[in-house]
């Protein structure tokens, strides 16, 4: 993830997706290349033009160096299976997309999502169950390693279910305000300090007035 010095990924409106530099978007395609599957909310693949993939070829070779597929396993997430059918994502057919939605979902829009996803899952009644996600995903399509790439809900759903085991965070320096602009971690969020994710910082460098930063679950 991303953050401006005041803490949000995007402007109040969400309009603004992408706000830091090109080592930032390095890092995530590095990032990428270790990952068995990558995972965004809808909304998030709604707003930007991202596929989701493993980028140009220099990172696909990384990934198969060390012994994973070319190309990533790609996961939308949406509990009310609200999906743009127009969005980047589904225009390059580069390697599966799994839609993990949940009963909330209509049979209008689960037909939908069945077009454009090679696998849609029901995941819950309401909520969506990662922790049943994530042996599914590792039984079924034997991923290991998991990157979450946002939006704010989603992010605060895993780290409610403890899922979280890595963080890396860019910080920049802009600060865009708003009450409701968001953050990486939204939703209802931790009511106790004594219930909140706790981090230890494992490294900090900076480049070009951007700080990158790795957190590991404490």
């Amino acid at each position: 993830m991303a953050m401006t010095a005041d803490g949000k990924i995007a402007t109040a409106n969400r309009a603004l997706s992408s706000f830091t530099g090109a080592r930032d978007h390095q890092h995530l395609l590095a990032l990428r290349a270790t990952a068995d599957a990558v995972m965004a909310g809808a909304r998030t693949v709604d707003s930007a033009p991202i596929n989701l993939g493993p980028g140009p070829a220099k990172f696909r070779r990384q990934r198969l160096k060390r012994g994973l597929r070319e190309y990533n396993l790609r996961i939308i997430v949406s509990r009310s299976g609200s999906v743009n059918p127009r969005a980047r994502v589904f225009q390059l057919r580069f390697s599966p997309i799994l839609i993990l939605t949940t009963r909330r979902a209509t049979a209008t829009r689960l037909k939908q999502l069945r077009a454009l996803a090679d696998v849609v899952k029901i995941c819950g009644r309401k909520e969506i169950n990662f922790s049943a996600v994530l042996r599914w995903l590792r039984k079924q399509w034997r991923v290991k390693r998991l990157l979450c790439e946002g939006g704010g809900e989603l992010n605060a759903a895993l780290f409610r279910a403890g899922l979280v085991d890595e963080l890396h965070l860019t910080l920049s320096p802009k600060v865009f305000g708003g009450r409701h602009a968001p953050t990486i971690a939204d939703g209802r969020g931790f009511k106790r300090l004594t219930n909140a994710e706790r981090f230890q910082l494992k490294s900090i460098h900076q480049n070009n007035g951007e700080l990158f930063t790795v957190f590991l679950r404490g």
